[in-house]
């Protein structure tokens, strides 16, 4: 559904976008994630029609962006992260107006916007003018100015920047219900809403595409799974006998607990989750817990952008 090969953006001497290239299938949700300048705005502006590459190319549902950018338009909603209202207009009014100017026939119109307010539900706020409304509800406007021409392809620039809990909560199902009918590609920098929406991510670090995958092949493939956390239940004494008769394999170092429970770290070669398992259950020992040290998108995300720049 989407085809980027080479994309690259310059302003002047400054590369925003450098030769990126990638592939999203239809029906897929796909997590733009990088540090605030990253790229995201700018390369999702390009897939937009809004920009202009400097090179490469790229494809929306068949179509060639540069070569045909009406009706690559016409396949796409977009919402940026303003999203683009006009306050002095009802929201029933204001979807109506978008809808036309988005092609929808005068017959189909009504009942299209009738739809969308409820996908998105604002239904309860028709005829409220949007300046009168919540910043949550605005967005939820946004996304139904974006899907009101039924487009392929949704285009969504930090949908939840700004939102409260709640609000992001409610944000997050309503883009998880639109991936049935729209493949979807969205760009945030908030590690846990890119994990909890997205099928795969799409890694951005100064303009270059760091790294693509869903988030288990990420972890998997920068992760060292021979890290280990062990929790245990039970005598110190008897775990270090257990772990002695594994044949040292591994370096021990433990952890401080809160509780009443053994926690340590094991470094190893391989990966020792397994063997550690069973020779702890088989000496009747409680195991509580026994994962890889770091195995978490946030752990990647700082290995691919640099941990001064991640905690930034």
């Amino acid at each position: 559904m989407i085809i980027a090969s080479h994309l690259t953006k310059n302003y002047g001497d400054f590369r925003a976008v450098d030769d990126i290239s990638f592939r999203i299938e239809s029906g897929e949700i796909i997590g733009l994630l990088g540090l605030n300048g990253a790229g995201k705005t700018t390369l999702l502006r390009m897939l937009g029609c809004l920009l202009t590459p400097s090179g490469g190319r790229a494809h929306l549902d068949s179509l060639e962006v540069q070569a045909d950018p009406l009706a690559v338009r016409g396949r796409i909603g977009y919402l940026p992260e303003v999203p683009p209202l006009y306050g002095e207009m009802r929201v029933e009014d204001f979807l109506l107006f978008v809808a036309r100017l988005r092609g929808v026939p005068r017959r189909k119109s009504i009942g299209q916007v009738k739809k969308v307010m409820g996908q998105c539900h604002v239904d309860d706020v028709a005829s409220q003018r949007i300046e009168t409304l919540s910043f949550g509800y605005r967005k939820r406007v946004g996304i139904a100015q974006a899907i009101v021409h039924a487009p392929p392809i949704l285009l969504l620039d930090e949908p939840i920047a700004g939102l409260d809990p709640a609000q992001i909560v409610e944000m997050r199902a309503l883009i998880r219900h639109l991936a049935g009918e729209h493949t979807v590609l969205l760009s945030s920098h908030i590690l846990s809403e890119i994990s909890q929406t997205c099928d795969r991510i799409l890694v951005l670090h100064r303009g270059r595409l760091a790294a693509q995958g869903s988030e288990e092949e990420l972890v998997g493939r920068f992760i060292d799974k021979a890290r280990l956390v062990l929790e245990v239940a039970g005598d110190r004494n008897a775990l270090e006998l257990v772990l002695e008769g594994l044949g040292g394999e591994f370096e021990i170092h433990w952890l401080e607990s809160m509780t009443e429970s053994l926690k340590l770290e094991l470094h190893s070669e391989k990966d020792m989750r397994s063997l550690v398992a069973k020779a702890v259950v088989e000496a009747g020992l409680d195991l509580l817990g026994l994962q890889a040290a770091g195995g978490d998108l946030e752990s990647v995300f700082l290995q691919l952008t640099g941990d001064e720049e991640g905690r930034s």
